[in-house]
């Protein structure tokens, strides 16, 4: 009988990915990549490139680069990217405060979308899903957006919020996966690694 859910490295420096897998009650080491710019440039947007295809593509390649740089030779390593679609425009993480409010008065009053993609290696195997949650903000005042951009809680948050955070009291309405808001989506998360616990176990030798 397989574990229920495998030794995972975690290519990811984010602390909601390494809770929510604690919630999971996962075992886990983080890998830091040598060069995290380089990591960061997997994220550039191509032009026209719709909010779907674009996290999982990134995450697809934040994984294969996870796995040219590690020692995880044979075991689990997980990566996951997180974006926010308003419409037909990809809204990744504001490079300033300025471009970090503009983001929310974008949000402001509509609904938008949170993509979240999951990639799991597992020895010769690649496993994949995503979870897209519709968020709906309140109206948001100017005095709002100044407020919560003082916090600085929008520094490298997808769409340039944080909704475990202080802008949770923006949220109107959400419908799907909060904890793919937060930036793992447990439910598929979890059906994968237990995917990933079954190829292991089938690559196991017999005794």
């Amino acid at each position: 009988m397989p574990p229920r859910f495998p030794f995972v490295h975690l290519a990811s420096q984010s602390p909601r990915r390494r809770q929510l897998l604690e919630q999971l009650g996962v075992r886990f080491a983080v890998l830091l990549p040598p060069d995290a710019a380089q990591a960061e440039s997997l994220e550039s947007i191509r032009p026209g490139e719709a909010a779907e295809r674009y996290v999982q593509r990134v995450t697809a390649s934040k994984l294969e680069h996870a796995l040219r740089w590690s020692s995880c030779t044979g075991g689990v390593i997980l990566c996951a990217d997180t974006t926010v679609a308003q419409g037909r425009d990809i809204l990744g993480k504001p490079q300033d405060a300025a471009q970090a409010a503009d983001m929310l008065r974008q949000l402001s009053g509509r609904t938008h979308q949170v993509l979240t993609a999951v990639a799991v290696a597992a020895g010769d195997a690649r496993l994949a899903s995503l979870s897209t949650t519709q968020v709906r903000f309140a109206e948001l005042d100017a005095a709002d957006i100044r407020d919560y951009v003082a916090s600085g809680e929008w520094q490298g948050k997808a769409g340039g919020y944080a909704i475990q955070g202080l802008a949770a009291q923006f949220v109107a309405h959400i419908s799907g996966s909060y904890s793919g808001v937060m930036g793992l989506p447990l439910f598929e998360t979890a059906a994968l690694l237990r995917r990933a616990a079954q190829q292991l176990s089938r690559r196991a030798p017999a005794h």
